[in-house]
Formats: structure tokens, C-alpha cells, sequence
């Protein structure tokens, strides 16, 4: 497995702010960067996600006016097809500062759950919360969808370790909770389902720590996250040692 620092044919682009890797299974490349490092990239992601949200009629979820212009957003992950198309990806917002600033938060507010919900964001906060969100996959006829999905739900670990967070953290539709669990998430004990973003919908947190995933996560997802996790880190020891990469986006990699 190898990762590159890499432009994506982007004018502009912060070239040593751009990584890649490849899933071994379902062959899509994943570049991963700060918005403002390839806004044609994030604007194709997030033209993707526009329409898979828009087939679901939950387009309201997805906030997009209000995140468009990547202000909000640290890091995202874009899986690009042969002929450079994005057929999946997510964002991420964080290391969060205060409780509050968890945006999955508010599905919760004024339900049950709400008060336990709050209590684990305190518990981890100080140790880094990366929150992932509009998490889509095509629905368009790809090859190999189901392995696309399960490096997505990978991905939430990646962006957590490479914003220098402990945990990552998700709220998502139950019947998605298995993906995300093979990569080690675990639904959040004791906090109820919620009818987000409507009824058609029982959504739940789920939790990602990232010093202990890889042991609760599948045996294949375990030995893929390790191989792009080794692969991450040595991208990222290369840029520091170019001196390229000082922006504290993307600076808690280290650390980890």
C-alpha cells in the first residue's frame, strides 16, 4: 500500500496538504485534504453528497449552505473512481473545544439520552472528539460497493488520528451501525435511537477510540486500518520533513 502527496489536477492546490491511498479491496483511490487544499475535489464531493441526500429526501441534513464553503470542515475523504469520479466520501469537524460544539448532539436534545450523551462528550473531550459527518456512497452500479462502504467507516479512524483526536465520533441510521462496527465503532450503551432527520429514521451515536479500535474491529478491517494507518504516517513524516505541513489541522498525526 503506498500514499502520495498529490494534486488531483486541482489549480491552486497546497500540494503537500494532499494524500492518498488506496482501499486493497475495493480498488477506489482516497484523497484526503483540507478543503481549501483542493476546492475543486471537496466541490465534487460535495456535489455527491447533494444528490445521494436529495434521493433519500434528507437533504436538509446535510446543511449545505451552511458548510459549502469548508470553514467547518478540518479534514475530508473523497473515493475517486478510475475516470476521476467521486463516488464516496465524509468530512470531518473537530478536535472539538466544548461540549456544545458537537454537532450530533442536537438530534438528542430535549429526548431521552440526551443527559448520558452529554456526559460521554465531557469524559473524552479533553482527549480530542473528531465528529464525522455526510458520510455518502453512490448509489450509481460501482463495483465492489460493499468494500467502498466498509473503507468509509475506516475512515472515521484515519480522521480522528490525523487531527490528533482519541475518538472519533458518528451518528448514523441503526441498520448502517453494523459497517461502522466492523471498523471498531461501538453504538454509544444506554443513549435511545432518535427519529433524525425525520421519522422514516432511528438514529444512534457510535464511538471510535482510536488506541483501542483495531481490537474490537473485524479481522480484516483490524489489518486494513494498520496497513493505511502505517501507510498515513509515513506521508505524514515525509511532509514534516519537507517542512511543508504546519497547519494544526492536520498537525496531531504525531502525536498519536
Amino acid at each position: 500500500m503506498t500514499v502520495e502527496t498529490v494534486a488531483v489536477g486541482a489549480v491552486g492546490a497546497c500540494d503537500a496538504e494532499v494524500l492518498r491511498f488506496r482501499d486493497m479491496h475495493s480498488g477506489y483511490v482516497f484523497h484526503v485534504a483540507p478543503p481549501d487544499a483542493h476546492p475543486d475535489l471537496w466541490g465534487r464531493y460535495l456535489r455527491g453528497a447533494l444528490r445521494v441526500y436529495r434521493h433519500y429526501e434528507v437533504e436538509p441534513a446535510l446543511e449545505y449552505d451552511k458548510v459549502s464553503d469548508g470553514r467547518s470542515t478540518s479534514l475530508f475523504f473523497a473515493a475517486v473512481d478510475p475516470s476521476g469520479e467521486v463516488v464516496a466520501g465524509l468530512r470531518a469537524q473537530g478536535p472539538y473545544l466544548l461540549e456544545d460544539e458537537v454537532h450530533g448532539l442536537g438530534a438528542w436534545a430535549g429526548r431521552p439520552g440526551e443527559a448520558d450523551l452529554r456526559a460521554m462528550i465531557a469524559e473524552r473531550i479533553h482527549q480530542g472528539i473528531v465528529e464525522v459527518k455526510a458520510v455518502w456512497v453512490t448509489r450509481d452500479g460501482i463495483a465492489h460497493r460493499a468494500q467502498l462502504g466498509a473503507a468509509i467507516s475506516r475512515c472515521v479512524v484515519h480522521a480522528a488520528w490525523l487531527l490528533g483526536a482519541r475518538f472519533g465520533f458518528v451518528t448514523a441510521a441503526a441498520h448502517s451501525a453494523r459497517m461502522y462496527e466492523s471498523s471498531g465503532g461501538r453504538i454509544a450503551d444506554g443513549v435511545p435511537a432518535v427519529p433524525y432527520p425525520d421519522d422514516r429514521y432511528r438514529t444512534v451515536p457510535l464511538w471510535w477510540d482510536t488506541h483501542a479500535c483495531r481490537a474490537s474491529a473485524t479481522k480484516l478491517q483490524g489489518s486494513l486500518l494498520a496497513l493505511e494507518r502505517a501507510a498515513l504516517g509515513a506521508w505524514f513524516t515525509k511532509a514534516r520533513r519537507l517542512a511543508t505541513v504546519g497547519d494544526a489541522r492536520i498537525g496531531g498525526l504525531a502525536q498519536a
